[in-house]
């Protein structure tokens, strides 16, 4: 097992997997990791589901074009889940608060889901397996998504995690200086704008001598395109359908 250095430090996006199986032990451990996430108010408002079959694997390829999604052993979709607790609350008649009609609500499923993955994700780097974020299992077809998973009312997807034996090992993505992500009791705005331009020419050399398939893409030109492609997104919609009709 890596130690905690290695693990948070030299960890990379593996987008190509050996068609290799996870033993039981090492996801039984990641499970383990997951269910020790902390969440607000230990409400443990996220749910997971680990997929494995490789036709359901198949079809959310089709939907998101993600090849990770079909060469990895374990596919986890991470979702924020208040259909469990309304459950318990109507067997026990309960009142249950229109949480989920509000943007707190929304957060909270969102960040506990999160962490959630990112104990997945500390967890399966440890053992040595590969991982890979995938976003866009929540933002590229929401309603195919949640029939595919048989998704209930007041469950949505935040994020999917492709987990599974490495097929490379990239070069690490140059992350901003600590100076621009961590600031001293207030936040810091001097200087901001030269450092950034400094980092954009950091992304743009790493993107023209990168190993593998190398770009001319700077980061802020880049990061923008994807802002402008998730405004074609109507994510606000999707979350009402699923039963989070945000109005305060």
């Amino acid at each position: 097992m890596k130690d905690v250095h290695s693990t948070l430090l030299d960890r990379r996006s593996i987008r190509r997997y050996e068609r290799e199986p996870i033993s039981q032990e090492d996801i039984d451990y990641i499970y383990e990791a997951i269910r020790n996430t902390p969440t607000s108010y230990n409400g443990q408002q996220f749910s997971v589901i680990d997929i494995t079959d490789r036709q359901i694997k198949e079809k959310l390829y089709d939907l998101t074009g993600q090849k990770q999604i079909r060469t990895c052993s374990h596919f986890m979709v991470f979702c924020a889940d208040y259909y469990k607790i309304s459950e318990l609350a109507d067997r026990k008649g309960l009142d249950m608060p229109e949480f989920t009609h509000t943007a707190d609500g929304l957060i909270v499923g969102v960040v506990d889901a999160t962490l959630a993955m990112m104990s997945a994700l500390v967890a399966a780097e440890s053992l040595g397996l590969g991982t890979c974020p995938i976003g866009y299992a929540r933002t590229a077809a929401p309603e195919e998504t949640s029939k595919i998973l048989e998704l209930p009312e007041k469950v949505f997807v935040v994020c999917g995690l492709a987990i599974g034996v490495p097929r490379e090992m990239p070069d690490i993505k140059p992350k901003q200086q600590r100076e621009l992500m961590i600031f001293s009791n207030k936040y810091k705005t001097e200087k901001l704008v030269s450092e950034l331009e400094a980092y954009d020419e950091v992304i743009s050399n790493y993107n023209r001598t990168r190993s593998g398939g190398t770009t001319t893409n700077d980061w802020v030109s880049h990061i923008l395109g994807y802002y402008r492609e998730a405004m074609s997104y109507h994510m606000l919609d999707a979350l009402r359908r699923r039963g989070f009709d945000v109005k305060r």
